[in-house]
């Protein structure tokens, strides 16, 4: 959590001075995301809500997303996966911002064929949409939970400018 507080932090600031808020979607990074956000006081001001989304029973009971997922989705783990997580939550919360993450920790890749270390992190807001790929090529799980915390939050405040 030493790397994603100071991130957090600014995220948080960020989001109150604007008066905005934020759904997330995590999946791989187990909760931290909205653990981090959480820690900053007055966290209330900006974040909705968020949930693991770690299987689709959770994706289709927390998010009313189908299984199988609608075309033209094949399967999580993927870009347009994380857009729609993140869309997703954004509308179901009524929130300014939605970030969605979806990747494989390890130590082995994940059903897809994803490697460990693979991750797709999403940010949407009413003028904003981005989504990245990371891939850390390390099977460690807890080593690849941060770093995708980490970029998650980066993607964040770039959005928020």
């Amino acid at each position: 959590m030493e790397a994603l507080l100071p991130l957090a932090e600014k995220v948080g600031a960020r989001l109150k001075e604007r008066g905005e808020t934020i759904g997330i979607a995590e999946s791989s990074t187990g909760g931290l995301l909205s653990a981090a956000l959480l820690s900053i006081g007055g966290a209330s001001a900006y974040f909705r809500g968020g949930g693991v989304i770690y299987t689709a029973y959770a994706r289709k009971a927390f998010l009313e997303i189908p299984n199988p997922l609608p075309p033209p989705l094949e399967r999580a783990s993927t870009e347009p996966y994380a857009l729609l997580l993140a869309d997703t939550v954004r509308f179901r919360l009524d929130a300014s911002w939605g970030l969605g993450e979806t990747g494989a920790t390890g130590p082995t890749g994940n059903r897809y064929g994803d490697k460990a270390g693979h991750t797709c992190i999403a940010v949407t807001g009413a003028r904003f949409s981005k989504v990245i790929t990371l891939e850390t090529g390390s099977p460690d799980r807890i080593a690849n939970m941060r770093a995708f915390g980490i970029r998650a939050l980066e993607l964040l405040m770039e959005a928020l400018g």
